[in-house]
């Protein structure tokens, strides 16, 4: 996979244990009580190989809003990277982009419309 991590991307892995060891940037409360949740208070490259480190080789993905995941970008440490922009505004938050063509400049870039007007941009490391 490399050196960075992988934001999911739906259906690319079907062999995921059923209890992922989960590393937690910030604050975040967990929702399943079967997986094993380390809260982390540290860079993006520190919490990178501390999930690297526990995923044994295996691939580590990166889950979490637009701040965790821009946090990432901009330490250029995600790999692959899967958005799906859904057709509604619900008030105020984080952008990930103004556009997604930002990302063109080191991401090779898919666009893939649906019929339920959600958009799925998908990206990969050049």
């Amino acid at each position: 996979m490399g050196r960075r991590a992988a934001v999911p991307h739906p259906g690319v892995r079907h062999d995921a244990p059923p209890a992922p060891v989960v590393h937690v940037v910030g604050h975040h409360v967990p929702l399943r009580s079967d997986t094993t949740f380390h809260f982390v208070d540290a860079d993006p490259a520190t919490v990178l190989e501390q999930a690297r480190e526990a995923a044994g080789g295996k691939d580590v993905r990166l889950g979490g809003g637009a701040t965790v995941v821009r946090e990432f970008l901009d330490a250029d440490l995600v790999d692959t990277l899967h958005v799906a922009v859904a057709p509604v505004e619900i008030g105020a938050g984080s952008r990930l982009w103004d556009s997604p063509d930002e990302l063109d400049d080191r991401f090779h870039h898919d666009v893939v419309p649906s019929p339920s007007g959600v958009t799925h941009h998908v990206f990969w490391h050049r």
